[in-house]
């Protein structure tokens, strides 16, 4: 790749330069906007089936539809793992090729959806080894998660400046914290119908407002 000649700039007019730095910001601003419906999508799909699926397999639960639990949980378990190294690989890729401080953050930001996913299913597993019942593991698990997008939006907000994910974080951080009160499998469905909507709608409005930009 050849570097430009610097007499170029020089023959630009102050007019000229400014919007050739507001198309480049725009540029960028574009890159790093393209990940967020990826964020929605994934995780808000995650959500709506694999809760819904979890739900639906509790044994004798109100599902009008019995899934066996031999299904449900590792296509749950696929779906939330799906999700995670979607969200990484997505990071990697967008900043590839972009240097500096843009390229950290974005890496980081990426990859930082697949080690909390991790660390979070890590703990979940020390607590049923601890001898948790299967209903504080499925509080957990499903709250857990919650929070762990929640926060992972509330970064997003700062590093974007995005209001549609400051509301989803907020969605998302009220749903962990409630759920649990409507005890197992009740807070499946509920996380399933609260969580899933609204990350996909998060979805549809980060587009809408790409296509703005």
């Amino acid at each position: 790749m050849t570097e430009p000649d610097a007499s170029d700039d020089d023959d630009l007019t102050p007019e000229q330069s400014l919007a050739l730095i507001a198309g480049e910001t725009r540029g960028v601003k574009r890159l790093f906007g393209a990940q967020v419906p990826v964020y929605y999508f994934v995780w808000g799909g995650a959500w709506l089936i694999g809760y819904t699926l979890l739900w639906a397999a509790w044994p004798g639960g109100p599902s009008p539809v019995a899934v066996p639990l031999v299904v449900a949980a590792p296509a749950f378990a696929a779906l939330i793992l799906g999700a995670a190294v979607t969200s990484a690989v997505v990071g990697v890729r967008t900043n590839r090729g972009i240097k500096g401080v843009s390229d950290f953050v974005g890496t980081v930001y990426g990859i930082s959806w697949a080690v909390l996913g991790t660390a979070t299913a890590a703990l979940g597993y020390a607590l049923i080894r601890a001898g948790a019942t299967d209903e504080v593991v499925a509080i957990y698990f499903t709250s857990a998660y919650a929070l762990l997008v929640g926060a992972m939006y509330l970064a997003g907000t700062m590093l974007w400046r995005s209001p549609d994910q400051l509301v989803i974080a907020l969605v998302m951080i009220v749903a962990a914290a409630v759920t649990g009160f409507f005890g197992a499998p009740g807070n499946m469905l509920a996380m399933a119908l609260i969580a899933g909507p609204a990350l996909l709608i998060g979805g549809v409005v980060s587009l809408l407002r790409l296509r703005r930009m």
